[in-house]
Order: C-alpha cells, then sequence, then structure tokens
C-alpha cells in the first residue's frame, strides 16, 4: 500500500485512490533546523508543483484551501463544452510511431460523440477504472474505450477571467493541443476552436455555445 503526497493511503502507485495526486509528486517538506516546529510547511500546487504563495496557484489558480476561484465560471450567457469524439488522421499518426502498444490499439468503428459540460474549478480528463475512486468529470472510459488515455490524463482550469487553462500531470502518453506536445506540468491556454489530442485516436473540442 502506496502512500501519497497529502499523506493517503492508495492501492496504486501512479496516481492516489482517494485525491487523484500524482504518487511521484514530492512530499511536503518536514519541519527541519532551519523550520521551527509548528510553522507552515513548504507545499507545492499538485496540478502545477508551483510553490505556494498563498491561498491560489499563481500559475493555475489552483485553490490550496478548497474553496471556489472568484469569477471561475464562464461569462453570463455563454456555455463551454468539451465534445469528445474519435480522429482517424491522429490515430494514423500514432500508429505510425510504432509505439510498443501500437498493435493492440484499434480505430473504433463506432465512436459518437459526447458533450460534457466545463463547469467548477477543474474539470479533470481521464478514464474510470474498476475499484479505482477516481472518476474524472470528462470520463473517456467508453464505450469505445481508448486504451492510450491514463487514469487522470489531464485537468482543465478555471482561471479568474473566466478562460481555461489546460494541464498535463504527467501522463503516460502525453496531450497535444492543436497538434503540439503539452510539457507536463506547464498550463496551456485552451478557448473555442481548439483541439486536445490525446490517448491513441480521442479528440476533445472545446466548444462555446449559448445555454
Amino acid at each position: 500500500m502506496a502512500t501519497c503526497p497529502q499523506g493517503h493511503a492508495s492501492s496504486t502507485d501512479d496516481y492516489c485512490d482517494v485525491c487523484g495526486t500524482q504518487m511521484s509528486a514530492p512530499a511536503p517538506q518536514q519541519p527541519g533546523p532551519s523550520q521551527p516546529q509548528g510553522s507552515r510547511p513548504a507545499e507545492s500546487c499538485p496540478i502545477c508543483a508551483t510553490p505556494r504563495v498563498g491561498q491560489f496557484c499563481e500559475v493555475c489558480g489552483h485553490s490550496f484551501d478548497g474553496g471556489a476561484l472568484p469569477a471561475q465560471t464562464p461569462a453570463a450567457g455563454a456555455r463551454w463544452e468539451a465534445v469528445t469524439a474519435a480522429d482517424r488522421a491522429y490515430y494514423d499518426q500514432v500508429i505510425a510511431q510504432n509505439g510498443p502498444d501500437a498493435a493492440a490499439m484499434a480505430f473504433p468503428p463506432y465512436c459518437p460523440e459526447r458533450s460534457f459540460p466545463l463547469i467548477g474549478e477543474q474539470v479533470r480528463i481521464g478514464r474510470s477504472r474498476r475499484g479505482r475512486d477516481l472518476t474524472p468529470e470528462i470520463d473517456l472510459a467508453g464505450p469505445p474505450t481508448d486504451p492510450g488515455v491514463s487514469g487522470l490524463h489531464a485537468v482543465l482550469l478555471a482561471t479568474p477571467g473566466g478562460t481555461w487553462m489546460l494541464v498535463d500531470p504527467g501522463s503516460a502518453n502525453g496531450t497535444q493541443v492543436n497538434g503540439k506536445p503539452v510539457t507536463v506540468n506547464v498550463p496551456v491556454p485552451v478557448g473555442p476552436g481548439d483541439r486536445i489530442h490525446l490517448g491513441a485516436w480521442t479528440v476533445i473540442t472545446i466548444r462555446e455555445g449559448t445555454p
């Protein structure tokens, strides 16, 4: 039984079953000679690993105290959504790279579009699995199931200005935005029309419309 950086017992060693934090993230610093007992331990953002200097992360806006970000939902009169589908061209690129699991990744003969509203402070993208408590808001478990999607693959974070940022916390197969690879733990702004590729064939398109 592994212990995540937040102190939860987890039966998996990639992401915590309880809170979804990456298990390889550095553990909080314990008080030492240079840090008197009773003082606040050093803390980093669980999403982008930026050192904490206040209630909200200066890079991605994560709330360390669990509260809501001010004005974090889209502006009144607008509704943002993420629409998932299968992209044959992206699948062909993945197979052409001839990765170790390429032979087991078949393109789905039928994959209907699904729409997920972007609501709240963060929207997790990933794949729920039996025996795990983590259920992403954008659950790509299918059917059909994209085998290249991690349990917690990426996170969409609302900003105080009403826009969204995408963070890949360290997925196994990486993430692309508009064809460009996303650096781990480096937030990337996304908006209507942007296309997020991940896994073996999944594409997520950000759209804006009226409720």
